[in-house]
C-alpha cells in the first residue's frame, strides 16, 4: 500500500516533507502538479479538467492507493474519487464540501479577475525572494519552509495558477453533484485557523460521504508543516483502523 500525496497551490511537493520525515518507513509517493516547480508539458492546458484527467492517470499507476490530498489537490481529488478508481483504498483530504454555493476565497477571486489577476502573479514574480517568502509567511507558511516554497513561485507556475482558477469559476455547480459517488473510508481535516476555510464546510463533506471528521481547532492552511507528527499519528491511526 502506498501512501500517495498531492500539493495545493502555490505549492510543490516538498511542503509533504516533514510529514512524510514524521510517518517513518512508510511506503510513501508525491505527485507534481504540472507547472508547479517544474515546466508545463508542450500542449498541456492548465485547466481543472486537464488536472484531473493527468491526477487520474497517475495514480492509475499505483496498485493500492492510501491518498491525501491537500488545497487545489483536494478539489482535483474529489473529481477523481467520484469515478470511484478500484485502486484507491482510503482518502483524506482538507477539503470541504463542494455545491452550488461554494464561493471562493477573496484571492482567488482576484486571479479570476482578467488584469488584477495578472498585475498580481507579476507582483510576486518581479518581487525579491525574501519578499515572496514574506508573503507566504503572511498566508501561513511557517518561517523556516516560506524560502523554499517561494523559490518555485516563478512565471510558469503564475500561468498555471490563473488558467486553473479561471476554469473553476463555477466549480461547485460542475463537480459538486459528483460528491455524492465518493465513496470511504475517507477522513476530512479541519483545521480551525485555515483563513481559507468556509466553517461547516468539512462537516458537510463528511456527512456525504460517510468520512471521518478530525479537527486541528489549532492549525492553519498549512497543517502539515505546522504540526507534522501530531498529523502523521493521525493519518497512522487512521490507515490501522481501514486495514
Amino acid at each position: 500500500m502506498t501512501a500517495v500525496f498531492v500539493h495545493g497551490v502555490p505549492e510543490t511537493p516538498s511542503v509533504w516533507a516533514p510529514l512524510i520525515g514524521a510517518l517513518g518507513g512508510a511506503d510513501t509517493a508525491t505527485l507534481q502538479l504540472p507547472g508547479f516547480g517544474c515546466p508545463l508539458p508542450d500542449g498541456f492546458d492548465p485547466t481543472m479538467y486537464r488536472y484531473a484527467d493527468w491526477l487520474a492517470a497517475e495514480l492509475a499507476a499505483f496498485d493500492d492507493v492510501d491518498l491525501v490530498v491537500h488545497d487545489w489537490g483536494a478539489i482535483l481529488a474529489l473529481r477523481v474519487l467520484a469515478d470511484r478508481p478500484a485502486n484507491v483504498r482510503s482518502w483524506a483530504t482538507d477539503m470541504g464540501d463542494l455545491a452550488e454555493d461554494f464561493r471562493w476565497h477573496d484571492t482567488a477571486r482576484t486571479f479570476q479577475t482578467p488584469g488584477e489577476g495578472e498585475a498580481l502573479i507579476e507582483g510576486m514574480v518581479a518581487a525579491g525572494p525574501d519578499d515572496r517568502a514574506a508573503l507566504l509567511v503572511a498566508l501561513g507558511v511557517p518561517d523556516e519552509h516560506a524560502p523554499e516554497m517561494a523559490r518555485h513561485l516563478d512565471a510558469t507556475m503564475g500561468r498555471a495558477i490563473l488558467a486553473l482558477y479561471r476554469s473553476a469559476v463555477d466549480v461547485g455547480t460542475e463537480w459538486g453533484p459528483g460528491v455524492d459517488a465518493v465513496e470511504g473510508p475517507g477522513l476530512v481535516i479541519e483545521s480551525g485557523k485555515d483563513p481559507f476555510r468556509a466553517p461547516g464546510r468539512a462537516r458537510r463533506l463528511a456527512s456525504r460521504t460517510g468520512a471521518e471528521l478530525a479537527e486541528l481547532p489549532e492549525a492553519g492552511h498549512f497543517w502539515m508543516l505546522e504540526d507534522p507528527a501530531t498529523v502523521a499519528d493521525l493519518l497512522t491511526a487512521f490507515w490501522s483502523r481501514h486495514r
